[in-house]
């Protein structure tokens, strides 16, 4: 079962050694981790060879360690709240991409954060995921916190993916079927407009059979006058 995963390439020795240990731990699941650049290859430009891989996959995992290092820097460089930052890490931005577009695709997503780096947007914790925080260390994935996450996204990808049921055609439901369709609104709206239809119906009718066969008190004032 193919997964998508979302790490950085040009990894230092100790990030490797994390990464190739979650990729075990995948495979030990079943799981066979997709990463472009790492283990898969395509011509295309990144994004549509990230779109055409994750589609092919059940579910991502983003793995977020240390891309970038601010040493000594500003924060809202000029604005009201400007502030220093001294020592911060981040990820690349790929994995708040590629963790937004399994998002969008209903993907069962498991997030697993450097402990010590900055993590902003679609990284931080209280969006529609967990986000799992730990050093980057593979002992790190022996823990009863690590198993239990991977057990539960594991059955998530095995899952069947929910599809929503096909709209029915109206044409080919039953009277009794379309009325079980509607609500008590629609239907009391359904019939004062037929009530109002067969009102006018009958009312056109009386008429028009009168100009048709007029009463028998005309007809004699008729040939009274012909007379």
């Amino acid at each position: 079962m193919d997964v998508f995963v979302s790490v950085g390439t040009g990894l230092s020795p100790e990030q490797e050694a994390f990464v190739s240990a979650v990729e075990a731990r995948l495979k030990a699941v079943g799981c066979s981790p997709c990463t472009i650049g790492r283990n898969t290859f395509s011509a295309d430009a990144p994004l549509r060879a990230v779109t055409d891989l994750m589609d092919r996959c059940s579910g991502v995992v983003v793995i977020a360690v240390e891309r970038y290092w601010v040493q000594d820097g500003v924060e809202r460089r000029g604005g009201a709240r400007s502030k220093s930052l001294a020592g911060v890490g981040l990820a690349t931005p790929w994995n708040q991409i590629e963790a937004a577009m399994a998002y969008s695709r209903g993907l069962p997503l498991l997030v697993l954060v450097d402990q010590s780096l900055r993590c902003d947007g679609l990284l931080e914790k209280g969006n529609d995921w967990f986000v799992h925080e730990l050093p980057i260390d593979p002992a790190a994935l022996n823990s009863v916190t690590f198993t239990g996450l991977l057990d539960s996204w594991r059955q998530r990808v095995a899952a069947p993916p929910s599809r929503p049921e096909p709209a029915s055609d109206p044409s080919k439901m039953t009277i009794g079927a379309l009325a079980g369709a509607l609500g008590p609104a629609q239907l009391w709206a359904i019939l004062g407009a037929l009530t109002v239809l067969m009102g006018g119906a009958f009312t056109a009718g009386a008429t028009v059979g009168k100009l048709i066969d007029p009463p028998e008190s005309s007809k004699a004032a008729g040939e009274a006058a012909g007379k």
